[in-house]
């Protein structure tokens, strides 16, 4: 159920009998045909289990299930929009910065300490973003938010990408994360630009970046 741009802050996705796609509350603008919406207390295709352990995460954006036949157009705060299509790979996407996807994807949540270990948990303490990440895997489109913008950075093994905490959307990919600092003499004496850590990813992949630092 791939998504149209209509513009750079509004997609429109197609809704057919027998398929399904979630959004997130109050993203719906407008829609043609025959469509509903209902909360989704399910967890999205990940099930009651998906769900608690994104409230336990602190990862549970409340979700609306979009079902019917017709058109509906997304957007959300004025946020730009960005599509992402998955072909059996897994986004990794902090969870307020989803605005629709595909129904048949599988969602989950993820310890990010998992992958940096304790950086990963020091990052959620130090940048105010959560622990865990959304996932989502499996075949279909995702539509996420971002201030002023995403662009998509390329992993390699020979390159990996430092993004500032705040500007990171999503990353899809074999990719591992740590927090890394950029302690200088500026910031020690109080004349840097306060961004001391950074998100160092690494392997083979790509890094979604919002070109704000604002959070949504």
């Amino acid at each position: 159920m791939p998504f149209t741009r209509i513009n750079s802050k509004m997609v429109e996705a197609q809704v057919l009998p027998g398929q399904r796609l979630f959004s997130q509350r109050g993203a719906m603008l407008a829609y043609k045909g025959n469509v509903s919406f209902t909360p989704n207390m399910q967890g999205g295709q990940g099930g009651i289990g998906s769900m608690i352990g994104r409230r336990l995460a602190n990862e549970a954006t409340p979700l609306m299930t979009v079902e019917g036949h017709g058109s509906v157009m997304f957007g959300h705060g004025g946020h730009h929009v960005h599509c992402v299509d998955l072909s059996g790979d897994t986004l990794y996407v902090e969870a307020d910065r989803l605005l629709a996807f595909d129904g048949s994807l599988r969602q989950g949540t993820m310890f990010m300490g998992s992958q940096g270990g304790v950086m990963g948990v020091i990052r959620g303490q130090v940048t105010g973003q959560g622990l865990f990440t959304t996932t989502l895997q499996g075949h279909g489109a995702v539509a996420v938010m971002a201030h002023g913008g995403v662009i998509e950075l390329p992993i390699t093994p020979q390159r990996p990408v430092h993004v500032d905490p705040q500007a990171y959307v999503a990353h899809r990919g074999d990719v591992r994360n740590k927090l890394s600092t950029a302690l200088g003499w500026r910031d020690m004496v109080g004349r840097g630009s306060g961004e001391a850590f950074q998100l160092e990813l690494s392997g083979q992949g790509t890094v979604y970046v919002q070109a704000s630092e604002e959070k949504l």
